[in-house]
């Protein structure tokens, strides 16, 4: 039986076989003394992997509906013993970087894919739609094996392999065949790929023939273990295993054999529907299920097949929305499986299963977002393992941006578990057996091939955020080191955001914040002692990269309420703001910085914004100082009306050749405005009485003010 095709274990009914013979790898075949287990569930996967190579690795997936699955199934419900009779992955995987190839390659051979030449022959262009007509629509029993078997020796044209790898793989698989045969085993019954049929038939090459071709075959130390797969994955050729395109439809086809799975199936898709808001009435089930069985007749097709379905279900009750859902729900599906906690698994694969379940989060195929609040001892928990993970570089979860931050008591991740991340761990395992362990050794490994500033202060925050205090000290010392013979004071800028926020929010996470606070008073100095240096002679890209720096540097000191920004950081920015040779940017949002932080009033900034607009200045150094000063908010010039004006009667009395070279810029700064404020600057310049309701009004609405303040109590945890 063709392998991936949903199988059927009633043919293993009718033989009684008293063994069984898989294709799998035969070092494998340890693993299957766990099915049964109430614990694993598929869909799930063998992962193979070289012990000191783990990159090189295989993945062996199986459904519900896979026929050695079911294989497996039966004989371990019938005690019957069941052997895995492929080439081993201990020769496989040692000879898969090699030019000689390991396994099969269906391509090779002059039809290519064999179903899609047996199809072809048919008249269908589709193998898996004339697959599911000719044996699993059909229910002809155990003579469908005999037709295949025939059929692929025409296609095959004889028992000899295509390739050296093929060639190997069937030669141990006639050996297992023999083995059992010699053991006295009456009825064996072989699970594989019917490819493989005419290699395995009665009369078989001699055993010396075979066993030349195995011999001086080259071996590594592999280790095998359960792995959780997804029906997402099974859609596609993936490892060892040939894709399936449909997995949720061929799992529901298994489950619910017959005619009445169909309209079985059309109440499935009716309750995705309406659990997404769109209609699905019990005629449009009726409707859908005769429309599907017309279909089928029309094409001359058994019974209903996934064609018919969809067709019916565009036509009568889905569209194109609904139909996109049920693809990705119904038809792929996003099902994964379940492995046995005390499966074998590697130290560092088994300590993070247990602080999954440990915080209750386990990892699923769909994507998810879910919300944390660190101050809560389960949020706390969870930020530290998905932080722990980020230090790893396991992609399990990314912190999605504008949903909260790694800095503040609240974090919003995206999740998604992919099976290859569990490769990753496998690889990892060499840094530490448990999660904290091997996310400490990987930041400290990070921290010690660190070159920039920058680099060292992202892996400080990472380690604090991952409550990994072992890490902390010793990058802490770097950076003091590094950042003390650093001439470049742009990296120094850049440290001072994530500091902050760790030793803002530190309380909250648990953070010793001494040696923190010292590195960061050291870092301030450095930037007050270069900040000005480093505004001077930029070029346009360079002095808008700064403006969102100094705003930064301001910021930070703003969040630790640092002694510095009451004197040395405001004495800094007006320097900034008054040289000659620094970009009008720079200047204009050195102003702003002062005004917003009450170093300037409204008469020295008014003075400063005059000066930047006369009439000896250049109108494009101007254009620049009034973009920097006003760039991304208007409320300045809302509630500063003399402000204004002088921007107003600047703009008024430019030439016009210099009008035409400065509107494009200022363009840009007042489109940036909210709606709300360009709205009313507007009616400012056209000397118009602001509209009632309209922009910033004078009055106050008590109840909504009411409503506001409720928020506000809980955040500040005042009772009311």
């Amino acid at each position: 039986m063709a392998r991936g095709r949903p199988g059927r274990w009633c043919a293993l009914d009718a033989l009684l076989p008293t063994v069984v013979l898989v294709e799998l790898p035969a070092d494998c075949e340890a693993a299957l003394a766990w099915v049964g287990h109430r614990q694993l569930v598929p869909p799930v996967a063998l992962l193979g992997y070289v012990v000191d190579q783990p990159h090189r690795a295989a993945f062996l997936p199986f459904g519900e509906f896979s026929p050695e699955w079911q294989a497996f199934v039966w004989a371990a419900a019938h005690g019957v013993p069941v052997r895995a009779m492929d080439l081993p992955l201990a020769n496989s995987l040692a000879a898969s970087s090699r030019s000689d190839g390991g396994e099969l390659q269906l391509a090779e051979h002059p039809v290519g894919d064999p179903l899609a030449a047996l199809a072809a022959a048919a008249g269908d262009p589709d193998p898996e739609r004339w697959w599911d007509d000719v044996i699993e629509h059909r229910g002809d029993g155990t003579p469908a094996f005999d037709a295949v078997a025939e059929a692929m020796a025409a296609v095959r044209g004889g028992w000899e392999a295509a390739s050296v790898g093929e060639a190997r793989r069937e030669a141990f698989m006639r050996h297992t065949l023999r083995k059992a045969i010699a053991e006295g085993h009456e009825r064996v019954a072989v699970v594989c790929g019917a490819w493989h049929v005419p290699a395995l038939s009665q009369p078989l090459p001699s055993a010396a023939v075979d066993a030349r071709t195995l011999r001086g075959l080259p071996r590594v130390k592999v280790g095998v273990s359960w792995v959780p797969w997804t029906h997402r994955r099974l859609a596609s050729a993936t490892g060892y295993g040939a894709g399936v395109r449909s997995p949720g439809w061929y799992a529901h086809v298994f489950r619910h054999p017959g005619p009445a799975g169909i309209s079985r199936w059309f109440v499935s898709a009716a309750r995705l529907l309406r659990a997404r808001g769109l209609s699905a009435s019990p005629d449009h089930l009726i409707a859908a299920t005769r429309t599907a069985g017309a279909l089928a007749a029309l094409r001359q097709r058994p019974r209903p097949g996934l064609d018919e379905v969809l067709d019916a279900a565009d036509t009568v009750m889905a569209g194109t929305a609904g139909l996109a859902l049920i693809d990705r729900e119904l038809i792929v599906g996003d099902a994964i499986g379940e492995v046995p906690d005390d499966a074998p698994q590697v130290p560092l694969a088994r300590d993070l299963a247990a602080q999954q379940r440990r915080v209750r989060l386990q990892p699923t195929a769909d994507a998810k977002s879910i919300e944390l609040d660190v101050r809560t001892p389960n949020g706390r928990n969870r930020s530290v393992l998905l932080h722990r993970m980020r230090a790893l570089g396991v992609s399990w979860g990314v912190v999605e941006q504008g949903r909260g931050s790694s800095g503040t008591f609240r974090e919003t991740w995206a999740l998604r578990w992919e099976p290859e991340l569990t490769i990753r761990v496998i690889e990892l395992s060499a840094h530490g057996t448990t999660v904290a362990a091997a996310a400490a050794h990987c930041l400290l490994e990070r921290a010690g091939e660190a070159t920039a500033l920058a680099d060292l202060v992202h892996v400080l925050d990472l380690a604090l955020l991952a409550d990994l205090p072992e890490v902390v000290q010793p990058v802490v010392t770097r950076v003091e080191a590094h950042a003390a013979h650093d001439p470049d004071v742009v990296q120094v800028i850049d440290t001072l955001g994530p500091l902050a926020r760790a030793l803002r929010y530190g309380d909250v996470r648990g953070t010793d914040a001494a040696a923190l606070r010292r590195v960061f008073d050291g870092l301030v100095i450095r930037v007050l002692a270069g900040a000005l240096m480093a505004c001077r002679s930029l070029d346009d890209d360079a002095a808008a990269a700064m403006v969102e720096r100094l705003a930064g540097v301001q910021a930070a000191l703003a969040l630790t309420d640092h002694q510095a920004r009451r004197g040395e950081w405001p004495a800094v920015l007006t320097l900034i703001a008054e040289r000659s040779d620094v970009h009008g940017l720079v200047q204009g949002r050195a102003a702003r910085l002062l005004h917003d932080g009450g170093a300037w009033g409204r008469a020295q900034v008014g003075n400063r914004v005059s000066r930047a607009l006369s009439t000896g200045t250049p109108p494009a150094v101007g254009a620049s100082f009034v973009e920097g000063f006003v760039a991304g908010s208007g409320t300045v010039l809302v509630h500063d009306r003399d402000l204004l004006d002088v921007i107003d009667a600047w703009v008024s009395s430019l030439a016009p050749d210099s009008f035409v070279a400065t509107v494009p810029l200022l363009r840009r700064t007042f489109g940036g405005f909210e709606p709300a404020e360009r709205r009313q600057l507007g009616m400012l310049l056209a000397h118009l009485a602001p509209a009632a309701g309209v922009g910033f009004g004078s009055g106050v609405d008590a109840a909504r003010a009411a409503a506001a303040m409720v928020t506000v109590r809980q955040l500040l945890g005042v009772a009311e």
